[in-house]
């Protein structure tokens, strides 16, 4: 694990996707983007398997980790640098046996309680929320606030992400709540500019955290 966990972690999903995924994800990676997943819950196997290859291909030029959401087996197979899998999808133990440990692992967290066993885990990184309402899951948990991700930053050393309804807006106070990160999806990849709003996060993050903005 880097020294700083990246500050920005952008999700590519693929319903809110104007371009091509991996176009987009190029796009976010010439603007900077330290850390990108790509989600696509509702493809097939194959298409799954195609974009994480291409991706791949594109990713190679820029200093980024790419991650797969869910699917261990074709982040391997795709040369990816990570899987993030949640509560329904393999046990962090599992994908972990599957990408080893030079790939992370990340797990995504719902509850304080859950929190507390991610911490038990391999996990290179634990995401928390949703923090508030977002409409990128179709059966979204409660929603746990500012105030929940503060408590969640006390019970783990781990790189803690911040994930569910992230504007530019509110990306402050969460940072000065706790997280190390914060997951953006649609703010970011649905802006009429995703390249420039890469650029207003991570000038945001460097006039938080200073040289610690970065990796």
């Amino acid at each position: 694990m880097p020294p700083v966990f990246p500050r920005l972690y952008i999700i590519v999903d693929a319903p809110l996707l104007p371009i091509p995924a991996a176009e987009m994800a190029e796009r976010l990676a010439s603007a900077g983007a330290p850390l990108i997943q790509y989600r696509d819950k509702q493809g097939s196997s194959l298409r799954l398997y195609e974009t994480c290859r291409e991706l791949g291909r594109r990713m190679a030029s820029f200093p980024v980790r790419w991650i797969v959401n869910d699917r261990a087996d074709i982040a391997m197979l795709t040369g990816a640098g990570g899987v993030h899998v949640g509560q329904d999808d393999l046990p962090v133990a599992a994908a972990r046996e599957i990408v080893g440990r030079d790939r992370w692992v990340g797990f995504s967290t719902h509850t304080l309680e859950q929190v507390r066993e991610a911490d038990t885990t391999s996990a290179d990184y634990i995401a928390f929320g949703p923090i508030y309402p977002t409409t990128t899951k179709k059966q979204a948990d409660p929603t746990v606030g500012a105030e929940g991700l503060r408590r969640a930053r006390e019970l783990t050393r781990k790189p803690l992400v911040a994930i569910g309804g992230i504007r530019l807006e509110n990306a402050e106070e969460l940072w000065r709540a706790g997280a190390d990160s914060l997951a953006v999806a649609r703010d970011v990849v649905s802006h009429r500019d995703p390249s420039a709003r890469v650029r207003e996060y991570l000038a945001l993050a460097e006039r938080v955290f200073g040289a610690q903005a970065k990796p």
